[in-house]
């Protein structure tokens, strides 16, 4: 009688553990909510859309996206000639370090084709599965059409279907613009009768841009300048910068009674070295203020840039 008042007991003990397991895991299971992710959508660089899934509510791939990744441009980003393009393909997107680009208009007529190249970063090659740094300087003739097709060919030496592949990414063409000078430097143009270089505004040599109508053409312009985009033909006639500087934007520009105040973000401190080098980046900014009529005089904030 004893030993079954013992079993009794155990079974009691047994279930009410049971039960309690029970409505523990249901009560957890009720009380989880449902992932409710943010209704936001990301454009991709071929014009596509995807949005947020899953526990973390992260934005689902887009199409290419682990094989080109452009970095300097937008969907439908307006683009004039020249146009530079910088972004990462994987080491067999390219052949022998290059590959195509090609733009076209709306119509589908060859505006013109640009050669990417890999930028041999810190010794890494072109001849890998990762990520490698690309840029392409890409002269384009107006087209007629308001929209156009940028196209990152992978390169196919082969010339077999199955080895093709490509990114394509809609972009805008300026209708309206404006024509500017950008000034660069000229070395060969600022030597004296010694041969020496003089490091003065004499090697200055504007080169010719368009820019899209705005409210802020002397901040576009200034921007542009920065950007150090040159031509193969004018590099071939000497014309030089040292821009882009890593680190070195323009933050804001005012214009007030003829004195423009132009102020800059150089977290990398690379407007600094010597009077020659940082003489010749101030000239450069400053001639190019100029051009514009309303401008007699330029600041630059911080105070500390652009010093020797």
């Amino acid at each position: 009688m004893k030993k079954i008042f013992i079993v009794l007991i155990i079974l009691v003990v047994l279930i009410a553990i049971l039960l309690a397991w029970f409505f523990i895991i249901n009560n957890s299971e009720n009380n989880e909510k449902p992932i409710v992710c943010a209704m936001d959508v990301k454009i991709c660089s071929d014009g596509s859309y995807v949005s947020r899934f899953g526990p973390d509510c992260e934005f689902a791939p887009c199409p290419k996206e682990d094989l080109i990744q452009i970095e300097n441009l937008q969907v439908n980003q307006v683009i004039n000639s020249p146009l530079f393009i910088e972004g990462k393909a994987r080491g067999y997107w390219f052949f022998e370090a290059n590959f195509p680009i090609k733009l076209f208009d709306a119509e589908g007529k060859l505006l013109g084709i640009a050669i990417a190249q890999a930028q041999n970063e810190n010794g890494v090659g072109w001849m890998t599965e990762d990520f490698v740094p690309f840029k392409a300087n890409l002269e384009f003739e107006l087209p007629k059409t308001e929209m156009g097709i940028l196209v990152f060919e992978k390169d196919n030496p082969s010339g077999l279907l199955e080895n093709a592949d490509e990114l394509r990414m809609p972009v805008s063409f300026l209708t309206e613009s404006r024509k500017v000078n950008l000034y660069y430097y000229n070395p060969e143009l600022d030597k004296d009768s010694f041969d020496n270089i003089q490091c003065s505004q004499n090697g200055l040599v504007a080169v010719s841009r368009q820019i899209p109508i705005s409210q802020t053409p002397i901040q576009d312009t200034i921007k542009l300048l920065l950007l150090g985009n040159l031509t193969q033909e004018e590099k071939s006639q000497g014309i030089e910068t040292e821009y882009p500087l890593d680190g070195f934007s323009l933050k804001s520009a005012s214009l007030n009674n003829e004195v423009l105040t132009l102020e800059f973000n150089d977290s990398l401190n690379k407007t600094i070295g010597g009077s020659c080098r940082t003489g010749i980046l101030w000239f450069q900014i400053e001639a190019t203020a100029k051009q514009f009529p309303e401008v007699q005089e330029v600041r630059f904030l911080p105070e500390d840039i652009f010093q020797p």
